[in-house]
């Protein structure tokens, strides 16, 4: 109940601020404005403009609607107050016009550099800007384009733009939007956003990371960057609170995630690691509905840190596909990881994923995967034929059913179940302990050339997977 709790607060939350910005004429304790031709010393009405982020950031207290007027704006913005639950504060692009935060003019340094910062914050929006162009050459310092940490909550991104976030050293670090709870974070909202063109060395175009304790990622487009696209972490030493030290109880559902891979990576060399959506360490979180294309692993739920594990993640209604190590995958990828339990795989499509014949499969179960359960699913094999590939021993309890496995005619299958390979179904059904429910059929897309995997009126799988 809990659980739900959260998610229904975070939906209203958001649905919340899709009013609230779309309505320029939006009720607020006070409306100010910033314009590239305004000046620090005016009043900051429409008329007479601030010229700075920076002035509208010290001047903007609870249920103030900052509106930013088009242009470029080389400075950073710093949210300097919280908001109210019943009167954020709103940073918002002025209705349609196209609103810049750019870093090209920026000087490097040590640590961390962000174009929008929110430490400590409460009850903060920021709405349809453009955030780009922040590079760096050293090792030492983090460039991130939206900065969330402290113990901020009731946060809202919606509508922004992301790219060009890019750090050009083999040891350095980038993010397109990073959520860091040192102190526990409650509803945070990443909602509608384009995340694209990033140079992330070790990190992710969106993380989430330490005490979050409620959050939904949902409606975002995240594409074409070199590291992980959503990732939601644990263990990291992020948190002064140990024991909270996970992101936990949220959403992914309805991104599209493609072209990401870390394969000429400085970070990673030649190696195709780096999933569309991961789950490292996190717990009660729901992925659902997303379409995943064309990344190294299409989704992947784990934990990095020996001793933890991913649990309780959903993953569930979720087009992956022409990924090209794996679909989905769960487990460490060796045994000085930690694992994934209590996991459900449920009514996905993964469709001819291992395109670099890498043999991960469709579905990849790894090392130290307990409790889960893998049912409803439609695979299709790769180049490598192989269905599922599981090359670890020490898994327990994880049960498959009502599973459609797609035969093709011409072609064989591959399973791989603890490190024996089956090219029998009927063998693998035994060794795995499958249910005789599950089917080695054509499931009959309608039309799987232009990647539309629903099915036929009359398909023989409806009646299994349903």
């Amino acid at each position: 109940m809990k659980k739900m709790i959260v998610i229904v607060l975070t939906a209203v939350a958001a649905i919340t601020a899709v009013i609230i910005l779309n309505n320029t004429d939006a009720k607020a304790d006070k409306v100010i404005y910033v314009a590239l031709n305004g000046d620090d010393e005016n009043n900051g009405t429409k008329s007479k403009p601030f010229r700075t982020l920076e002035k509208a950031a010290s001047v903007a207290q609870a249920g103030t609607t900052v509106y930013i007027r088009e242009g470029t704006y080389h400075e950073k913005l710093v949210v300097k107050h919280s908001g109210t639950d019943s009167n954020p504060i709103i940073f918002s692009a002025y209705q349609d016009e196209k609103v810049v935060i750019s870093g090209s003019n920026h000087t490097e340094s040590d640590g961390d550099t962000a174009l929008i910062t929110i430490d400590d914050k409460n009850n903060i929006s920021i709405f349809g800007l453009s955030i780009q162009d922040l590079s760096t050459n050293l090792s030492d310092e983090t460039v991130i384009g939206i900065y969330v940490t402290g113990s901020s909550s009731h946060i809202t991104l919606e509508n922004n733009h992301v790219h060009g976030i890019t750090t050009n050293s083999e040891n350095g670090n980038g993010h397109g939007i990073a959520i860091y709870g040192t102190g526990e974070m409650n509803d945070i909202n990443i909602v509608n956003n384009i995340v694209e063109e990033l140079k992330l060395g070790s990190s992710e175009a969106i993380v989430l990371n330490g005490n979050i304790n409620g959050f939904t990622v949902n409606g975002n487009t995240v594409r074409r960057s070199d590291n992980i696209g959503i990732d939601m972490i644990g263990y990291e030493g992020i948190s002064k609170d140990k024991e909270h030290d996970f992101v936990r109880n949220g959403m992914v559902k309805d991104n599209d995630v493609y072209e990401i891979s870390s394969f000429g990576n400085p970070a990673y060399g030649e190696e195709y690691s780096a999933a569309g959506i991961y789950v490292d360490g996190g717990k009660n979180i729901s992925i659902e509905g997303n379409t995943v294309y064309k990344n190294d692993i299409g989704i992947e739920a784990t934990s990095e840190h020996s001793g933890k594990s991913a649990d309780n993640i959903t993953i569930t209604n979720n087009v992956v596909y022409h990924n090209y190590y794996t679909g989905i995958s769960i487990g460490g990828y060796d045994e000085n990881r930690g694992g994934t339990k209590n996991t459900t795989i449920a009514h996905n499509i993964m469709y001819r994923n291992d395109t670099e014949g890498l043999e991960g499969g469709q579905l990849l179960l790894q090392y130290n995967t307990q409790y889960n359960s893998i049912e409803g699913n439609i695979l299709t094999a790769g180049p490598s034929r192989i269905f599922i590939a599981n090359y670890f021993t020490a898994n327990k309890e994880n049960e498959l059913k009502n599973n459609v496995f797609h035969s093709e005619e011409g072609k064989e299958g591959i399973w791989v179940w603890k490190d024996e390979e089956y090219r029998s179904f009927s063998e693998f059904l035994e060794a795995s302990n499958g249910d005789e429910s599950s089917r080695y059929i054509d499931p009959e897309y309608r039309n799987e050339k232009t990647f539309d995997f629903d099915l036929i009126e009359d398909s023989p799988a409806k009646e299994i997977i349903e």
